[in-house]
């Protein structure tokens, strides 16, 4: 028997709660509901979701809370949900970790795909004892190893935990030294065509990836002021 994957659905509102369950169930995917953001960190321990729709509007801890308290010890993906859709409030979120950000009211259907395209792009392989093959996801550079089949990045030494868009865009760019990327066409790589956002979305992560890596002599994430990003190797 096939696991089914499982979705926390946090939100006060029990009959959008409901109607959300109601139309992944159809989906096979095993729900469970709470009200508030403390039950919400609770059920993530001990119903143990492959991905999370947060409402932020919550009693008590909303959802910026809750996000900031997950991503403080998990890469889980987590999509938020809200009637706010003012660009201060997605970067906000998006900031704090999460993968994605839907506006209240959304239709069913894009609710669905964008659930199945975190999913898709958060599905980290067995870890590795041996070294990676030649033709596996992985690229190397001074001090910094990113390996797209287990999800990991190692710099100096230290493992550095990333939600799965930002190691993406990173294996992304440093798997084309050099070449400067539009900050559209990383949206489209990372994100894909059933995204709909906007290109700050790129920046948001890019600053990021940044505070996690720092500064490095041989290489640096540089921005080509004007068009987008670039790995740059330094000589």
């Amino acid at each position: 028997m096939i696991n089914k994957q499982k979705i926390l659905i946090v939100d006060d509102d029990e009959n959008i709660a409901e109607l959300i369950s109601l139309y992944l169930t159809k989906e096979c995917y095993e729900c469970m509901i709470v009200g508030d953001g403390k039950e919400a960190l609770k059920a993530v321990k001990e119903f143990d979701p492959d991905l999370v729709l947060l409402d932020l509007m919550l009693p008590g801890m909303d959802g910026y809370q809750v996000c900031r308290e997950v991503r403080s010890s998990s890469n889980l993906p987590i999509i938020m949900m809200s009637a706010k859709g003012e660009v201060f409030d997605k970067v906000l979120g998006l900031e704090l970790g999460a993968d994605d950000y839907i506006i209240k009211p959304f239709d069913p259907k894009e609710m669905i795909a964008r659930i199945k395209a975190v999913l898709r792009r958060y599905q980290p392989a067995p870890a590795q004892t041996d070294k990676p093959k030649q033709n596996s996801k992985y690229v190397e550079y001074p001090d910094l190893s990113i390996n797209l089949t287990n999800y990991s990045v190692e710099y100096k030494g230290h493992t550095v935990d990333m939600p799965p868009k930002e190691l993406e865009l990173l294996y992304f760019l440093a798997s084309s030294p050099n070449q400067v990327f539009t900050r559209e066409q990383l949206l489209d790589h990372i994100w894909g065509y059933e995204y709909i956002g906007d290109t700050r979305t790129v920046d948001v992560h890019i600053k990021r990836l940044r505070e996690k890596l720092g500064e490095n002599e041989a290489w640096n994430i540089s921005t080509v002021w004007g068009i987008g990003y670039k790995f740059e190797i330094r000589n």
